[in-house]
C-alpha cells in the first residue's frame, strides 16, 4: 500500500509540470505576440488565467473563492497573500479576473519555459540590490499609470513547512502607499497540504480562498507602512486560524 502512495506521489509531481507545459506548448505563437508590447499585457493575462485554471483542474483542484470585497475593473490594486506553494501564482490569477503584474524575485525567470514569459511579464526584484528596488518602483509606476494592478506575495518566499505564515516585508505596502492603491488581502487556505515542496505530500481536493474587504492606503504616509503591513498579515493570520478550525 505504501509503495502505491508514493508512486502516485511520483506521478502526481510529473504531471503537474506536464500541465504546466501544455497549454504554453498550445498557445507559444499567441504568448508570444501578447508580450510584444506593454500594451498587450492585458491578452496574455487572459492566457494566463486559462493556464491557470487548465492546471488547477487537472491536478483535481476544486477552487471555493469567498469575496467579502470585489475589485472595480477599472481600478488599480495591490494583491497579496499568504505564499505556501507552488500553485500560489496559479490561484492567484484564477482568483483576481483584474488584469494585474506580479513583482517577484528574478530567481524565478531560471525555470525553463516558464521562467522566458516570467521575465518578460514581471516585475523583477533583486533584494539585495538598492538599484533593483527603485527599478521597481519605477515599473510599478508605469504599469500602474497603464490601469494594470500588482501583485506581491509579502514573504518574500515560501515559507518553511512548521510554519502557517512568516514575517511579510514592507515592499507591497511601501508601494501601495507611495501609489495610493487599495491593498486587498487574500488567504489561501490549503495549497500547502495540496501542494507543498515536499515531494512526498499533496492530493487533489479543495483549494479554499479568502478575497478579504480592502485596505485603504487613502491619505496614508510612509511612516504607516509597518502599522500597515502588521494589519494585513494579521487578518490573514485570524483567517488561516478560521480555515484550520472547519
Amino acid at each position: 500500500m505504501i509503495i502505491f502512495k508514493y508512486l502516485f506521489w511520483i506521478f502526481y509531481r510529473i504531471w503537474f509540470y506536464i500541465l504546466v507545459a501544455i497549454p504554453i506548448i498550445i498557445m507559444f505563437p499567441l504568448l508570444i505576440i501578447s508580450i510584444l508590447k506593454e500594451d498587450w499585457y492585458p491578452m496574455f493575462f487572459r492566457m494566463a488565467r486559462i493556464w491557470s485554471r487548465f492546471i488547477l483542474i487537472g491536478m483535481g483542484f476544486k477552487c471555493e473563492i469567498d469575496r467579502e470585497q470585489t475589485p472595480v475593473r477599472s481600478e488599480s490594486y495591490m494583491f497579496i497573500a499568504n505564499h505556501t506553494s507552488m500553485i500560489d501564482i496559479m490561484l492567484m490569477l484564477v482568483s483576481v479576473k483584474n488584469p494585474f503584474v506580479f513583482v517577484g524575485k528574478k530567481e524565478l525567470a531560471k525555470i525553463p519555459l516558464f521562467g522566458f514569459f516570467y521575465k518578460r511579464t514581471c516585475i523583477l526584484v533583486d533584494r539585495s540590490s538598492p538599484k533593483s528596488r527603485k527599478a521597481v518602483f519605477l515599473r510599478a509606476q508605469r504599469r500602474l499609470r497603464s490601469g494594470l494592478s500588482l501583485c506581491i506575495f509579502p514573504e518574500g518566499q515560501v515559507t518553511e513547512e512548521d510554519i502557517d505564515i512568516d514575517e511579510f516585508k514592507d515592499g507591497a505596502f511601501r508601494l501601495a502607499i507611495n501609489h495610493q492603491i487599495p491593498i486587498v488581502p487574500l488567504t489561501f487556505a490549503d495549497n500547502k497540504k495540496r501542494f507543498s515542496y515536499v515531494f512526498f505530500s499533496g492530493g487533489p481536493g479543495k483549494l479554499r480562498v479568502k478575497m478579504h474587504k480592502f485596505l485603504s492606503t487613502k491619505n496614508l504616509i510612509i511612516e504607516d507602512t509597518r502599522s500597515l503591513n502588521n494589519k494585513a498579515r494579521e487578518i490573514i493570520l485570524k483567517q488561516l486560524g478560521i480555515f484550520n478550525a472547519k
